[in-house]
């Protein structure tokens, strides 16, 4: 278990951790220190032998007193992702070895929530049997961005087909807004800009919080430099109001914070310093 946030017990699912791409691709506005920036501020951010930033894909499992809800289903297998070699039509164990750890299967799990409808973020939506790709998931409900579907549907690329279709051709997906609650203990921040649709979540137990970013963020570095564009985002702008906003709501919150991708272990706080604000990284909670 990663942490516990009052009732809610927070587990790592982890699908992938290693070089990713250069930083200066990745965050064109943060000029040509970027990496000597992100190390200096957040270690173990950059490969030493690639220069690449070290990015984990990792989902979130909430268990709580009523329900167990996956939050981001990852790269997947056998996916269609030529333009990321190493998500490309992979083979691997990681994944469901870390659901196992948690004691659970995929028939346990009673949500998917994806933050947004990027490939690692909703790989493990589906999995591919006797040549068609069924719900991973076969007892969940699966919360998507109804923004996100919608621009995704209109592309009818890859990704939709083999990770979000299937979902809805089973009758198991529900099309979201922000502020959608799911059950008593989880809720949705809105947080556009890197999709139309991105949201963070909330998880409120007791007097504890916790903020799991999705793409808001990218790297602990983001903290102190939230004017940072990414390369991904479709807005960018949107993308830098949406991250200060979330980064206010978490400082002011004091609470723990999960980065989707931050380096490992990926759990801190955040705290206005400045024009900007400070990550302090947990080794525990």
């Amino acid at each position: 278990m990663l942490c516990k946030i009052g009732e809610v017990e927070v587990w790592r699912i982890l699908d992938l951790h290693g070089p990713f791409m250069s930083p200066t691709e990745l965050f064109p506005t943060a000029g040509p220190k970027v990496a000597q920036i992100m190390e200096s501020v957040a270690p173990g951010s950059i490969c030493d032998i690639s220069g690449k930033l070290i990015l984990p894909v990792q989902g979130f499992l909430l268990i709580t007193p009523t329900h167990r809800i996956l939050i981001d289903s990852c790269v997947g297998n056998d996916k269609t992702v030529p333009g990321f070699p190493e998500w490309h039509r992979r083979s691997d164990t990681r994944f469901m070895s870390s659901l196992g750890a948690a004691g659970l299967t995929v028939d346990d799990i009673d949500y998917v929530l994806c933050t947004h409808l990027h490939s690692d973020h909703v790989g493990w939506n589906t999995r591919l049997e006797d040549g068609r790709w069924v719900p991973t998931f076969p007892n969940a409900r699966y919360l998507m961005p109804a923004a996100d579907e919608s621009q995704q549907k209109v592309r009818n690329g890859e990704l939709y087909v083999e990770s979000v279709l299937p979902v809805i051709a089973a009758g198991q997906a529900e099309l979201v807004e922000a502020g959608h609650m799911l059950g008593d203990f989880v809720s949705l921040i809105p947080t556009p800009g890197h999709t139309p649709g991105h949201v963070s979540v909330r998880i409120k137990s007791g007097d504890r919080q916790a903020i799991i970013t999705g793409d808001a963020l990218h790297s602990a570095a983001q903290c102190w430099h939230p004017d940072w564009h990414f390369k991904f985002d479709v807005d960018p702008e949107q993308a830098v109001n949406s991250r200060r906003h979330l980064l206010e709501t978490a400082s002011e919150a004091a609470c723990i914070v999960l980065g989707s991708h931050f380096a490992l272990p990926s759990i801190g706080r955040v705290a206005a310093e400045q024009n900007a604000f400070r990550w302090t990284g947990l080794l525990d909670s």
